[in-house]
């Protein structure tokens, strides 16, 4: 990868998305009992891989995130991957060891198969008649791509918030593949809170007068709709401390209040920002779908659940959560380390100290950033220099 001279030195440089079609002869089967023929995944990959194949770890992605985990798409753009802190020479995620392999999600809109992908059945975007997915679906469509890649085993699963749920998923699904899972600020279900606050979100798409039952389209898309959704949501991803820091009660330029509806205070105009520019790149129906998928997630339902999926488990965790991070606060993470103790998996927990919520686990964070670094360190030492 060649990189431009006003990219910094530690980023994996210019790099490119690449595009494979799976599930072409065979459909892949959804847990709501429907079949998706074929699958076009999104994906990049960062790093070098070895001899051995030994090195590859998996990075999932958020609700909003992308394939574009980190570098950048030319020379002169300016913005990098979503983990860019993280993913490159150097780095927890360092490509001078580690082939780092990204996908975008099953259901997603960026370049992965989802509602707003072609239906080769009507030549018309699917909308809402793509079938209900689920986090299990999303692995599946993920553990095709890296067979396709001629990869048998995984050096580690990894991801934040609804990643972190990939990344536990994979242990499940796969335990014989993951050597490791790096689960950060996520949980292994979501709260009835974290539900409400999904449903209220697509109620927000859904009653828009331009979402016309998911059959919108580039002329008329539901945005105010989809705004107020990220808007509310945004809201979760931050904490009291962190927006008191940055916006306090400061007005929005200018001097005294309104006295009307109109954006006062810097945080208004800071939301209203969020908001707009989301709608710019994100599909409306694919909230819908990928919100209700982490509804959906609950793979310790009950304890004989649990117990069987849990048996053949193997991999190492690593589990991480924040202290200001409301929306999957530590409590979770402390649930999913309780589980996997009460199994007698290998489990590591740490949680770190950061002004800035759930947000926290894509900034940079040194003590974070070491944790994983050193873990990530250790499994290299032993699975790829020692050959364990």
């Amino acid at each position: 990868m060649k990189k431009a001279a006003s990219i910094p030195a530690d980023s994996v440089g210019v790099v490119e998305t690449q595009h494979i079609t799976l599930f072409q002869d065979d459909p892949l089967p959804l847990d709501c009992g429907a079949t998706l023929s074929p699958v076009r995944v999104a994906y990049e990959t960062y790093g070098k891989l070895n001899e051995k194949k030994n090195n590859v770890i998996l990075v999932c992605h958020a609700l909003s995130g992308s394939a574009h985990a980190a570098g950048y798409h030319s020379g002169e753009s300016r913005k990098p991957g979503w983990w860019e802190t993280c993913i490159g020479p150097g780095k927890p995620f360092d490509t001078n060891k580690f082939f780092i392999v990204c996908s975008n999600n099953l259901g997603g809109c960026y370049g992965t198969t989802g509602p707003s992908s072609t239906d080769p059945a009507t030549g018309k975007p699917f909308g809402l008649r793509f079938p209900l997915i689920t986090i299990g679906d999303m692995a599946r469509v993920q553990k095709a791509l890296v067979d396709a890649l001629g990869i048998k085993q995984l050096l580690s699963v990894a991801g934040g918030s609804m990643g972190g749920m990939l990344a536990l998923q994979w242990a499940l699904d796969y335990p014989q593949m993951v050597k490791s899972s790096l689960i950060i600020a996520a949980t292994p279900r979501l709260s009835a809170q974290n539900i409400a606050f999904n449903a209220v979100a697509r109620q927000a798409i859904l009653m828009d007068p331009h979402f016309n039952g998911g059959d919108y389209d580039s002329t008329s898309l539901p945005e105010n709709g989809l705004a107020l959704a990220r808007m509310m949501a945004h809201i979760t991803y931050l904490s009291e401390e962190g927006l008191h820091q940055k916006f306090g009660r400061r007005l929005q330029d200018r001097e005294k209040l309104s006295y009307g509806f109109e954006n006062d205070f810097a945080i208004e105009s800071y939301l209203h920002y969020q908001g707009s520019s989301f709608v710019k790149r994100f599909d409306a129906n694919t909230y819908l779908y990928i919100t209700k998928a982490m509804d959906y997630f609950d793979p310790f339902s009950d304890p004989e659940t649990t117990a069987r999926r849990l048996k053949e488990v193997t991999a190492r965790f690593l589990v991480t959560s924040f202290d200001t991070d409301w929306r999957f606060d530590t409590r979770r993470s402390k649930e999913m380390v309780r589980i996997l103790n009460w199994h007698h998996k290998d489990v590591t927990f740490q949680e770190f100290s950061s002004p800035h919520g759930h947000d926290s686990f894509l900034l940079d964070i040194p003590h974070y950033k070491q944790t994983l670094a050193t873990f990530l360190n250790r499994l290299y030492l032993e699975y790829c220099q020692r050959g364990g």
